[in-house]
């Protein structure tokens, strides 16, 4: 594996994860917000349109980027830092549910 390819993985798990915290992200945002708004569906519809381009405008420039022998390889690079900011997002949004206290029954 050549260093060029090495670097080039490396940038696409990064536009992955930016990619991914921005599109979920934005999904948290909307969902708090809704409740603000007068028009809540109007907000969920603008805002999923916006997240869903901007996905996949990211997925099309790593597509397309450089050279087509490893295209491949970067989408997936790129898919897989996608799923881990969603696994990231999930874990850090995930504090308004009640905890335990550890003590055993």
């Amino acid at each position: 594996m050549s260093l060029a390819l090495l670097l080039q993985l490396f940038a696409s798990l990064a536009c992955g994860l930016i990619l991914g915290t921005l599109f979920f992200g934005g999904l948290w945002l909307t969902i708090r917000n809704l409740q603000k708004v007068s028009h809540p569906a109007l907000l969920f519809l603008a805002s999923a349109l916006t997240r869903t381009l901007l996905t996949i405008s990211g997925f099309w420039c790593i597509g397309i980027w450089l050279d087509e022998s490893s295209r491949w390889q970067r989408l997936t690079v790129c898919l897989v830092g996608f799923i881990l900011a969603r696994m990231i997002c999930t874990r850090m949004i995930r504090t308004d549910q009640p905890t335990f206290s550890g003590k055993s029954v």
